[in-house]
C-alpha cells in the first residue's frame, strides 16, 4: 500500500508549512526549491489544498501561502480525502480488486488489524503532531 505523489507531496508541503508557520508567507518558489518538488505539480497541489480550505493563498509579490485554521485541526486523513487517497475497507492489498468477507485474497485476513491501525493513524494524527517530525522534509 503506498499513497499518491500528490498526497505524499502534500504531507510534506503543509507539514514543512506548519513548522515555518511563525515565518512570514511562505511562496510557491521556496516550497518548491527547499521541498525538492517541481514547482508546477507543488502550484497543482497548492490549488487543490486552497480548494479544501486548508490553505489561503496570497496573491501578489509578497503573496504567499498560510493556513487557514489552526494545525492541530488539519487532520492527515483530510488531506488524503482531497487527493481521493485513503486506504478503502474492500481495497485489495495485492492490488488484485476488491477483497471482502466472502471472496478473499492470500492476504486479506492478515492484513485487516494492520489497515485498521494505518486508518486509525490517519484519523488520528494532526499536521501539529507530525510537523518536523522525520528526516525528510
Amino acid at each position: 500500500m503506498q499513497l499518491s505523489n500528490s498526497s505524499q507531496y502534500a504531507i510534506r508541503i503543509l507539514s514543512y508549512m506548519a513548522l515555518e508557520q511563525d515565518s512570514k508567507l511562505l511562496n510557491a518558489t521556496q516550497l518548491a526549491a527547499t521541498l525538492q518538488i517541481p514547482y508546477k505539480f507543488l502550484t497543482k497541489i497548492m490549488t487543490e489544498v486552497v480548494k479544501a480550505g486548508l490553505v489561503v493563498s496570497i496573491r501578489g509579490r509578497e503573496g504567499g501561502y498560510r493556513f487557514e485554521k489552526p494545525t492541530s485541526q488539519i487532520i492527515v486523513s483530510e488531506i488524503l480525502k482531497i487527493f481521493n487517497d485513503s486506504i478503502e475497507d474492500k481495497q485489495c492489498v495485492l492490488g488484485i480488486g476488491f477483497c471482502n468477507g466472502v471472496c478473499k485474497c492470500a492476504l486479506h485476513d492478515q492484513w485487516m488489524k494492520p489497515k485498521l491501525l494505518m486508518q486509525k493513524m490517519f484519523e488520528e494524527s494532526s499536521l501539529a503532531d507530525i510537523a518536523g517530525k522525520g528526516c525528510k522534509q
